[in-house]
């Protein structure tokens, strides 16, 4: 969307404040990520009433009336329209409908983002994969992204030799269900493959992967990273829970004794990945005991670290009908225990590498600490002392101290 109204004579503003066009691309996964859509629209609205507010997104999807019910807002364009804002925003605000919203279920394409062109970023966001076919029970994201569709491998490749000429030293690649990737293109293609021409391409620093469903992640991607430094060693595979029978009322298909495995496989490859997951906690009807599993089930596991979720009804999912809601006293006390468990772990995994020299890529520079920010390849943001090191550089650093609030380490190369 940024790159098409740059492309349409549009100057992107340095501050909100100054913009005759704001643009709110919306997270709906949970009824706080909806509270915080609202609030941060009225906020915007507050600070500049002249703007046009345009808000697009899953959100926007899901319940378009409601978002379109916000003063100031001027559009709301579904999932399916967003190819149509460069255009559909110039309307006149008095006469022009206030919605778009055609339907999700009919997509079947996936268009390659040109990150390239448009920048701002040290490790671009390239999508592979969009939409769903999965049908877990506590789930909007099929209903508002769509069925599981895929760019194909000759775009895909394409934008990657850009993001290289550009300059661009990390690319994380994503999807909405990334071990889906390809299985439903006119060619069938396998993500393995295609990480493997990726790895081809001359110049490439290093690429690295977002969420990988473990039902569809495929192991011989493991050998593909163990045996090529420009594939970053960090993994993160949604486990949910740990209990045998809150994954059967979830309706994912594999067992926790499987998912732990899996990781034990990761982690014989490749000792040093990072290696995270999703929790989410609080499912209709998890008991204590089914929250102990998934805690025994970490403390076994190599994971590195977690994010939480506490459950949240969402309306059109099977789980918000189910019986056995979990007090939200529980669900926050449940969620802080996993949380400490998360932090635990991860300082344990940091401290492992005190005194070694890792790879890494800089991030940015916290001006006001004369330090530079980095990211590990496998997945350890840390300090360094050398501010004049630029973004987007792959360096060599030795990690000097790992404490529960910050690592900091010593530019080595």
């Amino acid at each position: 969307m940024r790159a098409r109204l740059c492309a349409s004579s549009l100057q992107e503003t340095a501050n909100q404040r100054d913009a005759g066009l704001i643009v709110v691309n919306t997270c709906t996964v949970t009824r706080r990520a909806d509270q915080q859509v609202r609030q941060t629209v009225r906020r915007l609205h507050r600070e500049n009433p002249e703007a046009r507010i345009v808000v697009t997104g899953c959100y926007a999807e899901r319940d378009p009336e409601m978002l379109a019910a916000i003063p100031g807002v001027s559009l709301v364009l579904g999932n399916a329209d967003r190819d149509r804002l460069a255009e559909a925003w110039r309307g006149d605000p008095e006469s022009a409908a206030k919605i778009m919203h055609s339907p999700i279920d009919e997509l079947q394409d996936c268009q390659v983002a040109g990150a390239a062109h448009v920048g701002g970023k040290t490790r671009p966001f390239l999508k592979l994969q969009d939409g769903c076919d999965a049908r877990c029970a506590y789930c909007i994201v099929p209903s508002v992204r769509g069925p599981g569709r895929s760019a194909t491998p000759e775009d895909i490749l394409a934008e990657v030799r850009r993001l290289v000429e550009y300059g661009y030293q990390e690319i994380v690649l994503t999807g909405v269900h990334l071990g889906s990737y390809g299985r439903k293109l006119p060619q069938p293609a396998r993500l393995t493959d295609l990480l493997r021409a990726i790895l081809e391409i001359p110049g490439l620093g290093r690429f690295r992967l977002s969420s990988v469903e473990p039902m569809r992640f495929d192991r011989s991607i493991v050998a593909l990273a163990a045996g090529n430094p420009a594939f970053a060693p960090h993994f993160h595979i949604p486990m949910q829970s740990g209990s045998d029978r809150i994954l059967r009322l979830m309706r994912r298909p594999y067992k926790a004794a499987r998912f732990l495995e899996l990781l034990h496989f990761i982690q014989a490859s490749l000792p040093d990945a990072g290696l995270g997951t999703d929790v989410l906690v609080g499912f209709p009807g998890e008991t204590d005991e089914d929250f102990e599993a998934t805690c025994e089930l970490i403390r076994k596991s190599p994971l590195t670290y977690l994010h939480v979720f506490p459950f949240s009804v969402r309306e059109g999912t099977d789980a918000a009908l189910m019986p056995g809601q979990v007090p939200a006293r529980v669900l926050h006390e449940r969620c802080e225990i996993l949380r400490e468990l998360s932090s635990a772990r991860n300082l344990a995994f940091r401290q492992r590498f005190v005194g070694k020299v890792l790879p890494a890529i800089t991030l940015a520079k916290e001006e006001d600490m004369g330090k530079c920010v980095v990211l590990t390849e496998n997945y350890i943001h840390a300090r360094i002392a050398e501010a004049a090191v630029p973004p987007n550089r792959l360096i060599h650093v030795r990690v000097d101290e790992a404490r529960p609030d910050v690592t900091r380490a010593t530019l080595i190369q």
